[in-house]
């Protein structure tokens, strides 16, 4: 039997849909923590779509620490005692919004500026695109209240449906990827210390001497048609960076 999904115009994505019919499920009990769930190929079947639409919905849920892979035993429902426990599975990617409302703060963007560039040889080689395609640059202000700003640069994959209007950054950008159909779920990071260039200096309102942490991100979606080049300059006195590493 196929449950029917709402394909109206101004419906929600479908994955959406189906993420929010799997966490009812969990929600009101009729999965309990530690059931293992359809396969991916019973809910492409049950649902009538793609499997890479089931693995979007799949993915937020185990984002969202609803559920667990357990490879290659399957996926299962997490146990709300094993949430952020050294037990877990997998290694969590967070971003700067996700970790500051986890801690209980409010974050907010100061300042955003958005237009398209021309990639460079860097940007290519980062996006997998071709020297001279247009890709989306954003930089933002972040931060906390009586807490020093985080800068942000970032670099997207050009699409048209992607919004080059300032004031629409000034939220989580990965909700904004979403509202577009765009899940970034292939992410590496990487951490040094560096000193700021003229241009984290002014961003910052810093000297060259201020020790900073760059933190570098990047990611792209299963289809593999959408990257993101990202680079956080956090100074260095005001941040910690946390990590839920793999126990193997």
């Amino acid at each position: 039997m196929v449950n029917k999904l709402n394909t109206d115009r101004d419906a929600a994505p479908l994955y959406l849909q189906i993420k929010t019919e799997l966490k009812r499920k969990i929600e009101e009990g009729d999965w309990k923590p530690g059931d293992k769930i359809p396969s991916e190929l019973e809910l492409c079947e049950l649902y009538d779509v793609s499997r890479i639409t089931v693995r979007e919905a799949i993915n937020e849920l185990v984002w969202e620490e609803y559920l667990i892979r357990q490879r290659p035993k399957g996926t299962f429902v997490l146990d709300y005692q094993q949430k952020g426990s050294d037990k877990d599975y997998f290694t969590y990617v967070k971003s700067f919004t996700y970790e500051m409302n986890e801690s209980g703060k409010k974050v907010s963007t100061i300042h955003a500026e958005v237009k398209k560039v021309k990639a460079d040889q860097f940007l290519a080689k980062q996006l997998n695109i071709k020297l001279g395609d247009e890709v989306i640059e954003l930089k933002r202000i972040r931060g906390l209240v009586n807490k020093k700003p985080v800068f942000f640069k970032t670099y997207l994959t050009y699409k048209p449906n992607l919004s080059l209007q300032s004031n629409e950054y000034y939220g989580s950008l990965y909700e904004k990827l979403k509202e577009n159909g765009i899940i970034l779920t292939n992410i590496k990071e990487y951490l040094e210390a560096v000193r700021p260039d003229k241009e984290v200096q002014k961003w910052l309102d810093t000297s060259e001497d201020t020790p900073i942490l760059k933190r570098v991100r990047n990611a792209k979606n299963h289809k593999g048609d959408f990257e993101e080049y990202t680079e956080c300059y956090y100074i260095g006195d005001s941040y910690r960076y946390y990590i839920d590493l793999i126990l193997k």
